[in-house]
């Protein structure tokens, strides 16, 4: 039996807390926020919220009468099902392993049913699988901060791996591919969020699952994403290697090949091979043409995806006014968060190499706050790579 050391009640707070990859600072916020003005008052600065919101969590305090309103005002929950409710008991497991609690997604029996898994993989099932899978749905989202999510990642991997040791053997072969689109996901968050060698070993991790899964598309899907980690790759002749090594299982989805081929293309920009990135970006259009499969996993090649790929190219190529006349003018910028920023960043990159100092610099400040914001390492990279040119004042010769 499950068991834990704190009340249940401030179990299930820090569950709810992580699930939604809040910070216990986040949490204080929003507490702030939905509270009106005579509450707001009452309430201590946010670093002391902060540090007695952890006190909760660990049981030392419980939350007075007011206090209690606004933290279920903060997660749309009643006090009964913060404080009281039957699902404190499906909280235990969440706690324990770190596993995110989505209480909206399943109904009681699935969390009971998926908590006796927990203890005793051999009775994991096929609704075990399908829990983790819509969990791991759920995540896959840019919105959220990478960093946030890479965390609440890892312990999901977790418990995945534990039913590949001990479950039955159809269980296992169900989550061996699901493991794979894990770690490959955690790959692509550490390489948003700054870890170059993090994002490698999440991405060998990802491979290595899709080949003991004998699953050659996830495998496909696995070293095409992995050729997107453009910033840690050896060199271009690598990344072009590995996305060419995506296509090596003979047919493969649309999406997946067009994926393969758009960093193929990166691979060919950053190597001058202007004619052969140009093939490759065309080669792309036509697998995006072809009717769409349904995956197993998520590819994002929408067009917001499609066109910083191309201004990317266009900018390694050396030919930012047509970066600029795509970013500006092509599809709608991504809506929110890290892929947002590293649109910006682009931009302000194309307008400082197109020598529009005014331009750039304003877009790498705007880049530059909400890369912060998002924990958008990716963004600050591009945004070290922008040489503003020098003010026309600055060139000016004073005769006197």
């Amino acid at each position: 039996m499950i068991s834990i050391d704190v009340p249940a009640w401030a179990a299930r707070l820090r569950a709810l807390r992580r699930g939604r990859l809040w910070r216990r600072r986040d949490l204080g916020e929003r507490m702030a926020v939905s509270a009106d003005e005579e509450s707001r008052d009452h309430l201590p600065p946010l670093e002391t919220l902060t540090r007695t919101i952890e006190q909760w969590e660990a049981g030392v305090r419980r939350p007075g009468e007011e206090q209690a309103e606004l933290l279920c005002r903060a997660f749309g929950v009643t006090e009964q099902e913060l404080f009281v409710g039957e699902a404190l008991g499906t909280t235990f497991w969440h706690h324990v392993t770190g596993v995110p609690l989505l209480p909206a997604m399943f109904a009681p029996e699935d969390e009971e049913r998926t908590g006796r898994a927990i203890e005793r993989p051999e009775r994991a099932d096929d609704a075990t699988v399908r829990y983790f899978e819509a969990v791991l749905d759920a995540y896959t989202r840019a919105d959220l901060r990478p960093g946030d999510l890479a965390g609440v990642l890892r312990p999901l991997l977790a418990g995945i791996e534990t039913f590949h040791r001990d479950a039955g053997s159809r269980v296992r072969r169900a989550l061996l591919p699901l493991a794979s689109r894990n770690a490959e996901l955690i790959s692509r968050m550490r390489h948003e969020a700054g870890d170059a060698e993090g994002a490698l070993a999440w991405s060998d991790e990802a491979v290595r699952d899709a080949r003991e899964a004998a699953d050659t598309l996830i495998e496909s899907y696995a070293l095409a994403q992995r050729a997107g980690l453009v910033d840690t790759a050896a060199g271009p002749r690598e990344l072009v290697e590995i996305a060419v090594a995506a296509r090596a299982h003979g047919h493969i989805p649309a999406r997946v090949d067009a994926l393969s081929r758009w960093h193929e293309a990166q691979g060919h920009a950053l190597a001058g091979e202007e004619d052969l990135c140009h093939r490759c970006l065309e080669e792309s259009a036509q697998s995006l043409a072809e009717p769409g499969e349904d995956l197993p996993y998520q590819v994002d090649t929408s067009a917001e995806a499609h066109k910083a790929l191309c201004a990317g190219c266009l900018v390694d190529l050396g030919h930012a006014g047509g970066a600029i006349e795509i970013l500006e003018h092509g599809p709608t910028r991504p809506r929110t968060g890290y892929a947002r920023a590293y649109t910006m960043a682009l931009m302000a990159h194309a307008y400082a190499d197109a020598h529009e100092r005014e331009r750039s610099a304003d877009l790498a400040h705007e880049a530059l706050a909400l890369a912060r914001r998002t924990g958008a390492a990716r963004a600050l990279r591009e945004l070290s790579r922008v040489r503003l040119p020098r003010a026309a004042s600055a060139r000016r010769r004073i005769l006197l």
